[in-house]
């Protein structure tokens, strides 16, 4: 049979597809275990940038440990402040600058009431009120002097990052990877998710978001080039008589904050302010965080009400796939 010119553009469009598939970069992937959780790496080009971007996590968890004795954050909280590098430094204020913006929904130095219910140690317990009401006397954000690169805490008073430490390490690694030129990557630092670019085949990143109470997941959103935090109870918890106490402390009443959301998944270009508005808004609840989404209207959000329902900000009604067909999903406007 003689070709015919259709024969010969549909082989030559088969060629020129196989030619492209070829010419993904390749994929390579590491998983990591730092900052007390599993961090799984996926970075398609450079095989030098996923080494380095392991070298950089070990390098700012060396900064911002609050329980390795040889951290700078450590020596801080030991100390009572002391000389940090400009790293540091500048994530505290950074961090500051945060919990004012969220008035302190966010609260880098509740520390000393977290340790107190044992979530740094695993050492739970249920501190008395007594206990509790003597600890909030040094939880206040806005007593952390910070001078360039000196700090100063009230006395009794100590730091934690670890609302915003994974999102700041995304940032860093982000700007990394673009560095080394690579335009594909997806970096899960346990739970903190960071697209970077789209998919090799220029499809978007599908990301997940877990069920508070299951092993499956509410729905699944579709992003690149951005950060996706999700926040919840579920992620550390104990029990106790019959209660269950989460890690997510409200530095106000010095408890696990009771806000009616079991869990917040925050969606922003910046992995530093989607780690710290999940905590946050996981305080707020969701009246308070609608408010703050009106009023910044720089990062967009699902929430999962504690009855299961639905609600997300409208810049993901587009993105935003619910698992369930019967999920009611409520969409937030301005």
């Amino acid at each position: 049979m003689k070709p015919t010119l259709r024969t010969g553009l549909v082989f030559l469009a088969i060629l020129l597809f196989l030619s492209s598939c070829g010419s993904f970069p390749k994929k390579r992937t590491a998983t990591v275990f730092a900052m007390n959780t599993v961090m799984d790496l996926t970075v398609y080009g450079n095989a030098d940038a996923l080494t380095a971007v392991e070298s950089r996590i070990r390098e700012l968890e060396r900064l911002f440990s609050v329980t390795d004795e040889n951290s700078e954050l450590f020596a801080v909280n030991r100390d009572g402040g002391g000389e940090v590098s400009g790293e540091t430094a500048a994530l505290i204020s950074a961090s500051l600058a945060l919990c004012g913006r969220t008035d302190g929904a966010l609260d880098i130095t509740v520390y000393p009431v977290v340790r107190a219910w044992g979530f740094t140690t695993d050492a739970f317990r249920v501190p008395s009120e007594e206990e509790i009401a003597e600890l909030l006397g040094v939880v206040d954000y806005r007593r952390v002097a910070l001078d360039e690169n000196r700090v100063a805490l009230p006395s009794g008073g100590a730091l934690d990052l670890g609302s915003v430490a994974k999102g700041y390490t995304a940032d860093c690694l982000t700007a990394l990877l673009r560095e080394a030129g690579v335009e594909s990557a997806l970096l899960n630092l346990g739970g903190n998710v960071q697209a970077i670019g789209t998919k090799p085949n220029g499809e978007g990143w599908r990301v997940a978001i877990r069920d508070p109470k299951g092993e499956g997941y509410v729905g699944v959103l579709t992003v690149s080039d951005r950060a996706v935090v999700t926040s919840g109870g579920y992620e550390r918890y104990f029990e106790r008589n019959g209660e269950t106490y989460h890690h997510i402390i409200d530095p106000a009443t010095g408890h696990p904050a009771k806000s009616g959301l079991s869990s917040v998944t925050v969606v922003a270009s910046q992995g530093l302010l989607a780690d710290a508005l999940s905590t946050a808004l996981s305080v707020m609840g969701l009246d308070r965080a609608t408010e703050h989404w009106k009023q910044y209207r720089d990062f967009e959000a699902v929430f999962v009400a504690e009855n299961g329902d639905l609600y997300l900000t409208e810049g993901l009604e587009t993105v935003f796939s619910a698992q369930s067909p019967e999920a009611k999903v409520t969409v937030i406007r301005p």
